[in-house]
């Protein structure tokens, strides 16, 4: 666990904004193979250039709301929402039969946050339906007091801030956002933290992204896992 710019004391996290798919959540690859649901409805088979183009922008994009990187992909309002509709079709299918779980430790790390009197919220940059789902199958509904996807935060994702601002005054949990702590598995989480202003802004390697992309980013903690979370937060400011 690496650590760098840890907050003062007069700065603690009363507030915790988690992604989910790659944070909280491992769900093996499932965007990837719900991405090639999404290019087939528009055409675009596996194997090809146009393919494997379009992949590695999904790739490089991880944590960005879905609708949004398939504008970016396939052009028209239209195009974008076909293939969104089928990505979210394709993935919801794969946490239905199963193919997902919590990252270990991950349920404990959001029990021992609540219990140190933090408030803890989920985000995603998947539709609601597909965030409900993960849930569901997770038996998480009532993990965290507020759950967040785009829609919530008027259509924008990561990695705008506009998630973790939701999250700040939705719940009232915060006095300010350097009482703010955004942790994910991609460089998208940190950018949208590291806009927000929130205080400490961790990437985990438990996902898509490894350190030089969250140091890039502006990452003030890299993290094995966000297991780990807790005794960080708990730790004097300023130790390790």
């Amino acid at each position: 666990m690496n650590q760098t710019n840890p907050p003062t004391d007069s700065d603690t996290v009363h507030l915790v904004v988690l992604d989910m798919a790659g944070t909280t959540v491992a769900d093996g690859g499932l965007v990837e193979r719900a991405f090639d649901a999404a290019a087939r409805e528009l055409g675009v088979e596996p194997g090809t250039p146009d393919h494997a183009e379009k992949l590695d922008h999904v790739r490089a994009t991880m944590g960005e709301s879905k609708i949004s990187v398939f504008r970016h992909l396939f052009g028209t309002e239209d195009r974008a929402r076909r293939a969104n509709t089928a990505f979210e079709k394709a993935y919801g299918e794969s946490v239905d039969a199963g193919l997902i779980a919590p990252v270990p430790g991950a349920r404990e790390a959001v029990e021992e946050l609540a219990a140190d009197g933090r408030t803890v919220v989920l985000s995603t940059g998947f539709a609601r339906v597909t965030q409900d789902a993960i849930l569901a199958a997770l038996g998480w509904r009532d993990l965290v007091p507020l759950t967040l996807c785009p829609a919530d935060a008027g259509g924008r994702g990561r990695p705008y801030p506009d998630l973790v601002l939701e999250a700040f005054l939705r719940t009232k949990a915060a006095d300010a956002l350097r009482q703010v702590a955004v942790v994910g598995d991609t460089s998208y989480d940190v950018l949208s933290g590291v806009r927000a202003g929130a205080g400490l802004v961790g990437g985990v390697r438990t996902g898509a992204h490894g350190d030089d992309a969250f140091r890039a980013a502006g990452a003030t903690h890299v993290l094995d896992s966000v297991a780990d979370l807790p005794a960080l937060l708990r730790a004097p400011r300023g130790a390790g």
